[in-house]
């Protein structure tokens, strides 16, 4: 089974404090699915159409197991501070090969 890779990108943030409410509830929950976070932060560089943009990148067993982290109650009560459009994010799951 290949691993997979939970990649976050924030294209805006309207609330920091909800955010950081998020984050302190999310990191744990993902790890305790399993997950390990291997980068967070704004990006060092970027290229070509690339966008400064706060980047997560959490890696998994398997996208199953991504899939089930996200869908897990800890995760889905961190979603919950992010309610009224606090952030605008988007979210991928990729498969390594």
């Amino acid at each position: 089974m290949a691993k997979a890779y939970w990649i976050s990108t924030y294209r805006s943030v309207s609330n920091p404090d909800a955010l950081a409410a998020y984050a302190k509830l999310a990191g744990p929950a993902l790890t305790a699915a399993g997950g390990r976070i291997l980068a967070r932060g704004i990006p060092a560089a970027v290229k070509e159409n690339g966008l400064m943009q706060r980047t997560v990148i959490i890696e998994f067993d398997s996208v199953e197991a991504a899939e089930a982290a996200y869908q897990s109650p800890a995760y889905q009560e961190a979603v919950a501070h992010l309610a009224n459009g606090a952030v605008d994010r988007d979210i991928r799951f990729v498969e390594a090969e």
